[in-house]
């Protein structure tokens, strides 16, 4: 593989019109539009019905109608922005920080213009569904006390001076791609990004009435299971889709996304097996979860070995996340966005810069780069990510406060968001 595309990274491959037109002659192919379409549906099935269904399995049944608006909603708002602003903020040419306004509207885009081998308006779409599930991992932080007016304020602020700049440093040719960084699909951009801000606004809108007194637990394990599942299906898309091509690169993405889950939900189970004395289905799509995370950024860079190491850490990581990083910060994260997404995004990149390392059954750094250096650049692309988001997060959660209010009465949040914030319910008697 060629060093340079390496160090670039095959996501930002997709990202990088210029590269990826040098790189490869300007020729439309069908394989390649085919695949990217499938993965591009894929994420977006990620999202809905996907989080949706697993982060409302995973609060109480008085609040699992506002978890599916809230995430539908955000959905929707996103698609919208990313093709009015977002697509050229990120991926147009601009600084080390913002692209430009070439595309807003996505003016300028050609039918037949070209990312690579497939068409552009198919890396719009693909691209768009990183953001959507992006922001739906947020709302699981602030589940079953956000005001729904103040949600969607908070959305239009972090997507905008969060989201887009931390795309384009990272897959456009910015800050964090500059130095070198790896994130084949989304560790930093994606994961750390969401988890932050999630915490953030976790802190600011406060905990739950009741939290620490009553028993807050999933109210349907079922829908758990099954927002896990098509996750993990979707995933697919959103890893093996990073190689911009069905080419040798997606099927080692696609691989690493299996061999990783797996040794996941090995080690969160028995890990928690051992702890607990007895294994649980919610563990079981914990550990799946935490090891699609882990390897997210490390799948088209690192060898089969190497992903299952990632995914065995990331297992234990995330089970250490939820149980015990949690209590240290005393924090109510009722999806564990950061104990989960936020843990497993970090030990993803770092193990990335160990595992890309051709004597490990990696791809290979670029050239001139030792294993400990790459680890700083992984090291420094997330702490970026993490200061970058956690300064966002606080002033566009602050700005809705000041707006409309973080959160609603109490005893609405007692009697459930649905009924109230929506006039619904989800299990009629």
């Amino acid at each position: 593989m060629n060093k340079k595309i390496a160090a670039v990274g095959l996501a930002g491959l997709a990202s990088l019109p210029s590269l990826a037109m040098a790189a490869t002659p300007a020729v439309a192919d069908k394989a390649d539009n085919a695949f990217m379409m499938i993965c591009t549906a894929l994420v977006l099935f990620m999202t809905l019905p996907g989080i949706a269904l697993f982060y409302g399995g995973l609060i109480r049944a008085k609040n699992v109608l506002s978890m599916l608006t809230q995430v539908s909603v955000t959905f929707a708002m996103v698609c919208v922005l990313w093709m009015i602003y977002g697509y050229s903020l990120a991926f147009s040419e601009g600084n080390a920080f913002f692209g430009g306004f070439s595309m807003v509207m996505l003016k300028n885009i050609q039918l037949t213009a070209l990312v690579g081998s497939f068409y552009q308006y198919i890396h719009v779409s693909f691209q768009a569904s990183f953001a959507c599930i992006t922001v739906a991992l947020i709302v699981g932080a602030l589940a079953e006390r956000i005001r729904f007016s103040a949600l969607l304020i908070f959305v239009a602020i972090w997507f905008t001076f969060s989201y887009l700049p931390i795309a384009h440093m990272v897959w456009s040719g910015g800050l964090l791609a500059q130095d070198g960084a790896l994130d084949f699909a989304g560790g930093t951009v994606v994961h750390i990004n969401a988890a932050v801000a999630g915490l953030v606004g976790a802190y600011l809108v406060g905990k739950r009435a009741g939290f620490g007194k009553e028993a807050f637990k999933p109210h349907n394990l079922p829908m758990v299971f099954t927002g896990t599942a098509i996750l993990y299906v979707g995933w697919f898309g959103f890893n093996a889709g990073s190689a911009s091509a069905a080419n040798e690169i997606a099927g080692l993405a696609f691989i690493n996304t299996v061999m990783a889950t797996a040794g996941a939900m090995l080690s969160w189970t028995f890990a928690e097996w051992a702890l607990r004395g007895k294994p649980s289905l919610l563990g079981v799509c914990s550990g799946a979860i935490a090891g699609l995370v882990a390897v997210t950024p490390a799948c088209g860079y690192v060898g089969v070995g190497g992903a299952l190491i990632i995914g065995i850490v990331g297992g234990l990581a995330g089970f250490w996340g939820v149980t015990t990083l949690k209590k240290w910060l005393r924090v109510d994260d009722p999806c564990d966005v950061f104990g989960v997404h936020g843990v497993c995004g970090v030990v993803g990149c770092l193990l990335t810069g160990v595992f890309a390392s051709s004597s490990l059954g990696g791809v290979g750094y670029a050239e001139g780069v030792t294993m400990g250096h790459q680890v700083w650049i992984q090291l420094f692309s997330v702490g970026v990510t993490i200061v970058w988001t956690a300064v966002v997060a606080f002033v566009a959660f602050k700005v809705a406060d000041m707006m409309v209010g973080l959160r609603v009465p109490e005893e609405q949040e007692r009697e459930g968001l649905d009924v109230n914030s929506h006039g619904e319910s989800a299990y009629n008697q």
